[in-house]
């Protein structure tokens, strides 16, 4: 036996990924952990020297004691590059084994005591010895010459090495082998044995090559050039034979058909699987075709075909649950009440479709939620806002490259149910373009009679989608293509009155906000006055999403006082309340104090809300020219010139001057000239300005109107009734002029605002004239 010397070393060790390093060896590998960067560091100060040892699993990325083995190699550090992104590249030289006997520290590095073992260099060479030297080298050209992954330039010079534990770490450093494989070679410290060791491995991997080399032979007598495909498959099934490893395939083929049975699939979907297995057997797991297969089959295995929630159908329960998450929406609950009470009577009714129109932030995509909650079903949603291609609809064809499905299916397979509450949010911004119209890929979707058996264009076999209880939103229905809302059911969920506003607040956004800024209940006190100017003077919408972001400000700002003073509750009220939100934000116009001849009152509706519209008329001599102002849209431009040639066919009747349009010019002027304006709902309104400024005759402070007009004269209906009236309102006017085909709108109006106000139904300018404006008797009387 050799003779041994024993040598202990403090050194810092570095755990190495799926790396071996054995000594006589250079070689460079990356470093990006902390640790071992520290110890690289340590090392540069301590004459370069390190212990490297690999790691027994190379997932394991922050290693303990346990996670790597003890012998590994003592090097020495040639050479650090620091690379992009704080990773080091080191260039080592193996020296000597070694083996850790003592870790003295893990943080920053690990530091650890190794004990060296060195041979003499010159060791006694009996016969035995020089045998299995040249054994070894023997197996080792072999090794070479069967498996052709070595260069015979590596043979060469391993003929040349006298020293048998340095001829056995250089075999082992050019071999192929597994960390387990290596690790046993390492761990060989006296040079007969590693021998012995490497010659085990030698004669193994020369079988198992051998087995592949005949494996090639035999398989390759089967097939010929044009099967290329066909002979990787078969070779891999004889390497599975060989090695008698269970074939992959049939374990997958197994969990398929397992899969199959558990989905309840339709015969034709069934049928179309089958088929596309069948294809998967024929081809080799390796090639991109097998892979598109699998991902199709495992898409159609994922849908359910037949899972489904159960109805919870109690229109009590389903009242109750509605009217926990909102407040108000009278015609909406009653919608949906009645569809529970057909599907109570009607196993059989179809999902009907109902579109939710109305302003942002009125609570229409909470109201889906809320529906499916009463349901007891899945709820899924899906934003159509800017989609232009109709693959979002349908899918893509499997024939492009990276395809999927549509993201109807996707949102099917996801909520796990074919009968969820289908959310198609912001349906009136579709777009299209050269990708498709998806608006008209929706036509199948939403239509009761197709959409049993939509076909999405990747998976190719029809769905029954009837049972999907569709819901979708709109701001406004003047984007939506006709044939899309004829499938629809149209439901206006319109803006909240003020005091709709502030019972959502009291009751649902101010306990909300306060639950998430940590408030208790009495740490806040909010009073009822001061909630109605949030309302009045810090938001302007239709809906209450401004208005709970105002709260959420008070809240934010109430926690931040409570906890910077040591308080214990925060008080808001009229006087403080600009402390808290600052200026007042928005105005309203109020009533002037006198009649003014030239400016009428008008009503407006915006995606905000209602609002009244002062529109201003002067005259001055000229040659007829009519000047409009006001960022004014192209409707109610055509609205002002239809009004002004009603006038002139009335001329005599009102006692204008014959030749006005000829000596006046004429500016008809909408303030805030910022904001774009149109609609057809100011053409009375300018009529009526106008007309008061070319008889000199005051328009009636507190009357505001609203109505198209005609060549004749006539008051045409218009939208937005509820909206504008509110505004009215909130401006102080008293009486309101309506066309009369707008009567049945009056029926939506809060029954507290139409007490305050007096409604007038005109069919004829004449009848609004005798209204709006101020005759002599009347300011006497005044």
């Amino acid at each position: 036996m050799e003779d041994k010397k024993v040598k202990k070393h403090e050194l810092p060790l570095i755990p190495l990924r799926g790396l071996s390093v054995f000594p006589y060896m250079v070689l460079h590998f990356d470093v990006g952990r902390e640790k071992s960067i520290n110890a690289l560091e340590e090392a540069m100060v301590n004459d370069q020297l390190i212990f490297l040892t690999t790691q027994k699993e190379a997932e394991v990325d922050l290693p303990t004691r346990d996670d790597f083995y003890e012998v590994g190699t003592l090097a020495k550090i040639k050479q650090m590059l620091k690379l992009p992104g704080d990773a080091i590249r080191v260039l080592v030289e193996g020296i000597s084994r070694a083996r850790v006997i003592d870790i003295l520290q893990e943080d920053p590095y690990f530091k650890c005591v190794v004990e060296e073992e060195m041979y003499d260099d010159e060791i006694e060479m009996d016969k035995e010895l020089e045998a299995l030297m040249r054994t070894v080298t023997n197996a080792f050209e072999d090794y070479i010459s069967v498996g052709s992954r070595i260069s015979p330039e590596v043979f060469m010079n391993v003929t040349t090495i006298e020293e048998p534990g340095r001829l056995a770490d250089i075999m082992a450093s050019h071999m192929i082998l597994k960390i387990e494989q290596k690790q046993e070679i390492l761990e060989a410290f006296e040079p007969k044995e590693r021998l012995e060791v490497i010659y085990k491995i030698l004669l193994r991997e020369i079988e198992v090559l051998e087995i592949e080399r005949d494996i090639n032979v035999r398989v390759k007598k089967q097939i010929n050039k044009v099967q290329k495909e066909y002979y990787l498959k078969e070779q891999l099934k004889a390497i599975h034979e060989e090695l008698g490893e269970e074939d992959e395939f049939n374990e997958e083929e197994d969990d398929y058909k397992e899969r199959i049975k558990k989905s309840k699939l339709p015969k034709e979907v069934e049928k179309k699987v089958k088929k596309e297995l069948s294809r998967l057997s024929k081809l080799s797991p390796s090639s991109a075709e097998s892979g598109v297969i699998r991902n199709y089959v495992d898409w159609i295995l994922d849908i359910p075909w037949a899972k489904q929630t159960k109805d919870q159908i109690d229109i009590q329960k389903a009242k109750i649950i509605l009217d926990e998450d909102h407040y108000g929406l009278k015609d909406v609950k009653e919608r949906i009440l009645e569809y529970l009470a057909i599907r109570q009577l009607s196993k059989s009714m179809k999902g009907p479709i109902i579109c939710l129109v109305g302003p942002p932030g009125v609570g229409k995509t909470s109201i889906a939620k809320s529906i499916a909650r009463s349901l007891n079903r899945k709820f899924t949603r899906m934003s159509l806002g800017g989609v232009r291609d109709e693959a979002e609809i349908r899918g893509h064809r499997r024939t492009y490259v990276g395809a999927i499905p549509g993201r109807i299916m996707s949102a099917i397979k996801e909520c796990g149910s074919k009968n969820p509450v289908f959310l198609f949010d912001e349906i009136d911004k579709l777009s299209n373009d050269f990708r498709g119209d998806p608006a008209s890929a929706l036509l199948e979707v939403l239509d009761p009679e197709q959409n049993k058996e939509f076909t999405d264009h990747y998976l190719e076999v029809p769905f029954d989608l009837s049972k999907v209880m569709f819901i979708t939103t709109a701001n406004s229905l003047g984007t939506i293509p006709r044939p899309l809302l004829d499938r629809m059911e149209v439901i206006e969920v319109s803006g909240y009155t003020e005091e709709e506003k502030l019972k959502i607040a009291q009751k649902y956004l101010l306990p909300k906000q306060k639950k998430e800024h940590g408030l208790k209940e009495k740490s806040l006190q909010i009073s009822e006055q001061t909630l109605r100017d949030v309302i009045s003077y810090y938001t302007r919408e239709s809906g209450v999403r401004n208005l709970e972001r105002q709260i959420a400000t008070l809240c934010r700002k109430s926690a931040k006082k409570i906890v910077e003073k040591k308080i214990k509750n925060v008080r808001i009220n009229v006087n403080n309340l600009s402390n808290y939100l600052g200026s007042r934000r928005y105005r309203y116009e109020k009533i002037k104090e006198n009649h003014e001849i030239g400016i009428a009152r008008g009503l407006a509706w915006t995606r905000v809300g209602g609002d009244t519209l002062s529109i201003e008329v002067t005259t001055m001599k000229g040659n007829g020219k009519l000047v409009l102002t006001g960022q004014l849209g192209d409707v109610m431009k055509e609205s002002a010139r239809a009004g002004i040639s009603y006038i002139r066919s009335k001329i005599e009747d009102l006692n204008i001057p014959e030749d006005f349009y000829q000596k006046l010019d004429i500016h008809i002027h909408i303030p805030e000239g910022a904001i774009p304006k149109d609609g057809p709902s100011a053409g009375v309104t300018m009529a009526t300005a106008v007309i008061s400024e070319l008889t000199k005759i005051p328009v009636n402070k507190y009357v505001a109107m609203t109505g198209e007009i005609t060549l004749r004269g006539r008051a045409l209906p218009v939208g937005g009734i509820k909206e504008k009236v509110l505004a009215a309102n909130r401006a102080g006017i008293t009486k309101v002029l309506l066309p009369i085909d707008n009567e049945k709108d009056i029926e939506e109006i809060p029954e507290n605002v139409r007490k305050k106000l007096t409604f007038v139904l005109v069919e004829n300018m004449d009848q609004v004239l005798e209204h709006a404006l101020v005759r002599k008797e009347e300011k006497d009387e005044n």
